[in-house]
């Protein structure tokens, strides 16, 4: 096919296209769509976190069966850090070994819970298990050998960085006090955004109207224009 045949035959083809009412899509993102993805994404980042972190603390522990507790002191660092929350399932007393990071209540003083490393295990005669422990972070052992009660003990076997410090933050009177009027306040700026942003996007003259999902509408040229 010569070259003049083709460029006729182009220019045909593009006559029959503006001629049958085709149109050419254009669109352009605008300041309205982008504050409504963002919106979104933020939401569900913070609903996912939010959810996770019910699952772990609330559902967890009834379903699965396992302890969780936030560590107070630096005595476990580098391995567990203050704010930490530690996970603890149970396992027989009896299996119990030197190097086992236990969680267990203290024989003295108030009786608190205790993470540490154990060091030593002593097997009584009558059956009881009683240990040592240690803090990594400590220089000695443990003022104290803690008989094991019951035929559990309750070994660490995650640790989950920082979660501790949230729960601790949000049990201050001061935050607990605020959380409601600071989800009211969020609210309001999220509405105030969303309405600033709608009467930007609906502006005469500022461009075409905007569709549902953020672009601006389809520019359609009239059957048979020419440019």
């Amino acid at each position: 096919m010569s070259s003049s045949t083709a460029t006729t035959a182009a220019t045909e083809s593009s006559a029959r296209h503006r001629g049958d009412g085709s149109s050419r899509v254009v669109t352009r993102p605008t300041a309205g769509g982008a504050l409504h993805v963002l919106g979104n994404v933020v939401t569900s980042l913070v609903l996912v976190a939010c959810l996770a972190a019910f699952l772990l603390l609330a559902v967890g522990p009834h379903v699965f069966g396992y302890r969780t507790a936030t560590m107070l002191t630096g005595s476990m660092e580098p391995g567990i850090s203050p704010g930490d929350v530690v996970v603890t399932v149970p396992r027989p007393a009896a299996d119990v070994e030197v190097g086992d990071v236990i969680s267990y209540h203290i024989p003295i003083e108030d009786h608190r819970v205790e993470t540490h490393r154990v060091t030593k295990v002593v097997r009584g005669d009558d059956g009881s298990i009683a240990v040592q422990t240690q803090g990594d972070a400590n220089e000695g052992v443990d003022p104290w050998t803690a008989t094991l009660e019951g035929d559990t003990v309750w070994q660490m076997t995650a640790v989950v960085p920082h979660v501790g410090k949230a729960i601790q933050w949000l049990r201050a009177p001061v935050v607990q006090h605020g959380v409601l009027w600071g989800a009211l306040g969020l609210l309001v700026v999220l509405g105030l955004v969303r309405i600033w942003a709608r009467d930007e996007d609906e502006e005469p003259g500022t461009g075409t109207p905007e569709t549902a999902d953020g672009t601006d509408e389809v520019l359609r040229e009239p059957a048979g224009s020419e440019r």
